[in-house]
């Protein structure tokens, strides 16, 4: 009886140091308890469709950060996207673009920066001017669909 209770502590305890080190790694990946001096940027778009804070930011398809918050601004009415991007290898420059992308057909949406090729870089909290807003699936089709409708049938 002792020696299977000896070898269930023994396995519990290996089981809480393998969650131990998950954990640890998790909050590594995360940057969980970070010292809060990532390179942050901030971009306005006039809509954002579904993204939302969490949601991956890329650099030629590498994820480099995510998006930290999205708040409207009181004085132009676009919304306000601040990413952490403590996966670059340092600051952007200041004619880089951002752009609210989808994964893929069935995916969720990115922010796709592309950076410039200024020499002067963006600072830390500065905001990134070229914007683009996601395409709305719905607009284009009823676009489409008019544009169908405004035929005559007399193609060529």
């Amino acid at each position: 009886m002792m020696k299977h209770s000896a070898f269930e502590v023994a396995l519990g305890a290996l089981v809480l140091l393998a969650a131990g080190a998950f954990l640890i790694y998790g909050a590594k990946v995360a940057a969980i308890g970070a010292d809060g001096a990532a390179y942050r940027v901030q971009a306005d778009f006039s809509t954002v469709g579904s993204l939302k804070p969490g949601d991956a930011v890329q650099v030629s398809g590498v994820k480099v950060g995510t998006v930290e918050s999205i708040a409207l601004d009181p004085a132009t009415y676009r919304a306000r996207v601040t990413m952490a991007l403590p996966g670059l290898p340092g600051p952007l420059p200041e004619d880089s673009s951002a752009a609210i992308t989808s994964e893929g057909l069935m995916g969720g949406v990115v922010m796709a920066l592309t950076p410039g090729g200024a020499e002067d870089v963006l600072p830390s909290g500065g905001a990134i001017e070229y914007t683009q807003a996601p395409q709305n699936l719905e607009q284009l089709l009823g676009k489409f669909i008019f544009t169908m409708q405004g035929d005559n049938g007399d193609a060529p």
